[in-house]
């Protein structure tokens, strides 16, 4: 069995993201048979590989697996393709991306995710709930904990503030918050009902204050 991903995604245009998202309905859309049309952007090899772990397989709804990537040429797009075989049920699992004119190089001791543009992969939702899950992660004191332990939580931290940034860049220059037209998935348009006003552009810097503070405690 194969699943693939080629389009960019939204809730109404599920098959942007390729494989078959069976077993995830509810939360990330229905099952589709993929239909290879212009390749999504990834800007960073770090947003492909959350996109990913995001990712349920079609045969089984698991979403662990280990992927391998390589660069590839689709029609006129040079690419980045990412394949792997499920661990509980043995479908085969593959997905491609565009990659950006200009790459991001990665910075050290910081997580990137992209440029200046918003993410064409998740939305503000699904950016705001996975900066919420990795700050979770990260004890009030680092007192008490191995060096290792401190890096873990130094790089939880960093990717939680990481992910508030992209959250931001949904904002336009002119408003005060995230559009409501950019909560695409019904996760995010689900973190969006639930709590608007954490959207704001007050409450998302704020927040993102709070993370770089923490992290020079680290």
């Amino acid at each position: 069995m194969k699943s693939t991903l080629t389009q960019p995604a939204s809730e109404d245009n599920m098959n942007a993201r390729g494989e078959s998202l069976e077993g995830r309905r509810g939360r990330l859309g229905g099952s589709f048979e993929a239909v290879p049309t212009v390749l999504p952007l990834a800007r960073t090899n770090a947003e492909a590989r959350l996109f990913l772990q995001l990712q349920p397989c079609s045969g089984c709804g698991k979403s662990k697996c280990v992927f391998r990537s390589a660069v590839v040429t689709v029609g006129d797009d040079l690419g980045s393709r990412y394949t792997g075989v499920c661990p509980q049920c043995g479908v085969e699992r593959i997905y491609e991306f565009r990659i950006p004119a200009e790459v991001l190089q990665p910075q050290v001791n910081s997580v990137q995710f992209g440029a200046d543009d918003p993410s064409q992969l998740l939305d503000p939702g699904v950016w705001l709930w996975y900066s919420d899950i990795c700050a979770q992660k990260v004890p009030e004191s680092p007192a008490g904990l191995g060096e290792a332990e401190r890096r873990a939580c130094r790089h939880a931290l960093a990717t939680a503030l990481a992910a508030v940034e992209e959250t931001l860049k949904f904002i336009p220059v002119s408003a005060t918050a995230v559009p409501a037209s950019a909560f695409i998935s019904l996760d995010g348009r689900t973190a969006y009902r639930r709590e608007p006003g954490r959207f704001s552009r007050a409450r998302l810097e704020a927040v993102r204050g709070h993370y770089a503070e923490q992290l020079t405690a680290w």
